[in-house]
């Protein structure tokens, strides 16, 4: 065996003279063990968390949208629908109408945004999936609507509720005089649906059918707003968005579901880098300890490095002892605490032992780039620290 490894391990597990040492070296155990399983928590939550958005957007979101450059109508022509149509990467795609209207319910205003959708939608998104009460949009019935549990609150609406119809106004476009009396376009519909997602979704949309949005807003046959696309599994949106925008042109622009949400994105991937600053702080100060430890176990054993340095043995091999020696305790700590950590991410995906509501566990993921993280993270911070501690040593140290 390594003779500087060696002697360490019999450091690492043998009593000291000085029982102050012992307790000092469990504490810097006890450090390391809980910064393990903490940095481990905290990713794995982080994780969990970024899932559970990530699939709140499946809801809300399509893998690709194609909007006008210019304006807010996009004209849909046989060029377009060859290309759509032919493209081996679309699972599905579906033209849709949005616009920002006004609603009225009893006396209560609302300013939200309709979207008129095709009958296709839900192999689009999963918006049908979300639906808390009532049912999603049927062809065989028109002037229905579907909203969000924002709106419903806000508006005091219900479902199929025949006696009172919600109204959706948009005014009328065009310049000159406009009477004050008859400046909207309004439409009377009855709600069947109401959906749930994250805040904004849920105050954001009313749900209709293509054709009542067109007659609403007045479209043309070919007009709309948008398409929105559904992708094949494992495929790069970002790569089909580039590759889509160079056959459709500068008259359209093709956006990904990141692009749709870029702030939504940067705002969860950058509470995941501060946390992971903070717990690695954490870590830092919990091996200062282990600095500590190192530097105590150094002085009650110079007696042995003289002895051992009286043998043959270098300053270098001797200082190796020591690294080692931090370095185990650091290796051994983290493993204790990574199993912790696994085995609490495994309870709480099983049991739901912390609960965000009384019906939504705290999500947490399992996942081998956050080990892989820690593993790193307190491998080389433990070296650090081992290499600062057994810096202390040198011939004038031992020869004393």
């Amino acid at each position: 065996m390594h003779f500087p490894l060696y002697i360490a391990k019999r450091y690492l597990f043998s009593k000291t003279s000085t029982n102050a040492i012992n307790i000092i070296t469990i504490i810097a155990s006890f450090g390391v063990i809980v910064g393990a399983l903490a940095l481990f928590i905290i990713l794995s939550g982080f994780s969990g968390l970024r899932s559970l958005s990530y699939s709140l957007l499946d809801v809300s979101d399509p893998d690709i949208k194609i909007t006008s450059s210019t304006g807010k109508k996009l004209l849909y022509t046989k060029d377009i629908h060859q290309i759509l149509e032919n493209n081996t990467s679309i699972y599905a795609f579906s033209k849709v109408i949005e616009e920002r209207v006004f609603l009225e319910y009893n006396n209560k205003n609302e300013i939200a945004y309709i979207k008129g959708v095709e009958e296709n939608y839900t192999s689009i998104t999963s918006i049908d999936s979300v639906l808390n009460t009532g049912n999603w949009l049927d062809k065989e019935f028109s002037k229905t609507a579907v909203v969000g549990n924002g709106i419903s609150r806000k508006l005091s609406l219900g479902i199929l509720n025949f006696g009172e119809p919600l109204s959706i106004m948009v005014p009328k476009s065009g310049t000159g005089f406009i009477n004050p009396l008859n400046a909207f376009y309004k439409m009377n519909l009855q709600v069947v649906g109401v959906y749930s997602g994250t805040e904004e979704f849920e105050s954001k949309f009313v749900f209709v059918s293509i054709n009542d949005a067109r007659n609403l807003l007045h479209f043309k046959e070919n007009q709309f707003t948008g398409i929105e696309i559904k992708l094949k599994d494992n495929l790069d949106a970002n790569l089909f968005s580039e590759q889509l925008q160079e056959q459709l042109g500068s008259k359209f622009k093709v956006r990904t579901k990141q692009q749709l949400n870029e702030v939504f994105y940067k705002v969860i991937n950058t509470e995941n880098f501060v946390s992971y600053l903070i717990f690695t702080l954490i870590v830092i100060i919990a091996l200062f300890n282990v600095i500590g430890a190192i530097i105590m176990m150094i002085i009650d054993k110079k007696s042995n490095l003289k002895t051992l340095f009286s043998l043959g043995a270098t300053i270098e091999e001797i200082k190796r002892i020591f690294v080692y020696q931090g370095f185990l305790l650091t290796f051994l700590g983290m493993i204790i605490g990574l199993s912790l950590g696994i085995l609490l991410v495994f309870l709480q995906k099983q049991f739901g032992l912390f609960m965000i509501t009384q019906n939504l566990p705290y999500p947490v993921e399992f996942r081998i780039s956050n080990l892989f993280i820690v593993v790193v993270t307190i491998t080389v911070l433990g070296f650090i620290a081992s290499k600062i501690a057994s810096s202390r040593i040198n011939k004038d140290f031992i020869e004393k």
